[in-house]
């Protein structure tokens, strides 16, 4: 019987795993064993650059897999895009993105990929950065107040999709002439925010992993400095804020716990008193439950830690006018003597103790001084005379 060892890798089959491919945003099919699942739908999931994503309706029911590439219904023409899911999962990311058919326009699956449209597939992606830069400067010459991210040609090469950003509205009705006169294709433009940027370029965060946006986010929810108030996070704005130079998006992720952790804290804006100082909010340790009080608003000096449970005994003791003389509870241990009876067994009450000791340490004085004399005496050479010279 063969043995194969597992090299601790995905165990999930090529088709399933979203490991085998390096485009970004790709999905886990955790039904990929379960061939039942692929005919609840006609429905595929088509990737096509970066995070760019549609729903089409394989309406030839042609053998499609994850992985496939395809050619599909476009205005005007087709595109080429990347097959990443099929089955039941399409049905629930169409529920997660909101998509309505009933209200959008339905197009399909033309066929499999041929050798020419592979072809005119990477044509068009040469294209893309060349045409980036010369936009930009069009852009730049007509002294637009906008910035164009990023480029990206429909797989058949007809039309182009400018993506930019502007913090004003834009005209840029000229701009849509002179680029369809400089680059011979159909011209669309799409504004996307900062964060949408990041996600089309990709890179590396703070945290030394995938930019979230790049990876696996594509529904992106405002964030505000109130997420880092109630995590206790350093409100400096070179630190709170992303590659995209707006605030990170995982300052949303745990902001729920901490909501709800902090639910049965006192707030923040109260003051203890006690009876020789008023302390004042410093930082919260949620998990603990602890709060620790300073006597100065603006730096920590003379912090107390107490949990939650203290606070909360302080400040109804200050509602009724009363001021603890400590932060700290009191502790009602009381000392305890103890008691050691023994023995005099060494002497130690003694009052010639000491006495006996010196005479200890005397004789072994004289001993010693009676060692060092004999040998000098045995030295070589010394035979015990004096010579005297005249």
């Amino acid at each position: 019987m063969d043995f194969t060892l597992n090299s601790g890798g995905c165990c999930m089959n090529k088709k399933g795993c979203a490991c085998a491919s390096k485009q970004k945003l790709s999905v886990h099919d955790w039904l990929c064993d379960l061939p039942e699942t692929i005919k609840d739908t006609d429905f595929v999931e088509v990737q096509f650059k970066n995070t760019r994503k549609g729903y089409f309706l394989n309406s030839t029911k042609i053998a499609l897999e994850k992985g496939d590439m395809v050619a599909v219904e476009a205005s005007p023409g087709h595109d080429i895009g990347e097959i990443t899911l099929v089955g039941r999962l399409v049905i629930k990311q169409m529920q997660k993105n909101n998509i309505n058919f009933d209200k959008f326009e339905i197009k399909r699956v033309y066929r499999k990929v041929r050798e020419s449209d592979i072809e005119k597939y990477h044509e068009a992606k040469n294209r893309e950065h060349e045409t980036m830069i010369k936009s930009r400067q069009i852009a730049d010459n007509m002294k637009l107040n906008m910035k164009i991210g990023d480029v990206e040609f429909q797989g058949d090469g007809n039309k182009a999709i400018f993506y930019y950003i502007a913090d004003e509205r834009v005209d840029f009705r000229q701009l849509i002439k002179v680029f369809a006169e400089t680059f011979r294709v159909r011209i669309e433009m799409k504004q996307i925010g900062a964060r949408q940027e990041a996600g089309r370029i990709g890179g590396i965060g703070p945290c030394g992993r995938e930019l979230c946006c790049s990876g696996w986010m594509n529904n992106f929810s405002s964030v505000s400095t109130t997420a880092a108030r109630y995590q206790d996070i350093s409100l400096n704005p070179q630190k709170l804020a992303g590659q995209c130079g707006k605030l990170k998006c995982c300052m949303n992720y745990e902001l729920d716990t901490y909501v709800d952790a902090q639910k049965d804290f006192p707030s923040k804006e109260i003051a203890l008193e006690t009876a020789d100082n008023t302390f004042y909010h410093f930082k919260t340790d949620v998990f603990k439950g602890l709060i620790s009080y300073s006597t100065s608003q603006n730096f920590g000096a003379n912090v107390v830690t107490i949990p939650v449970e203290r606070a909360k005994e302080i400040i109804a003791l200050n509602k009724k006018g009363q001021k603890p003389f400590k932060l700290e509870e009191k502790t009602d241990d009381k000392e305890k003597t103890v008691v050691v009876d023994y023995e005099n067994v060494v002497g130690q009450d003694s009052l010639t103790r000491f006495d006996s000791l010196k005479k200890r340490t005397g004789n072994n004085n004289n001993n010693k001084n009676r060692k060092r004399k004999r040998n000098n005496d045995n030295r070589p050479g010394n035979n015990g005379t004096i010579n005297l010279q005249k």
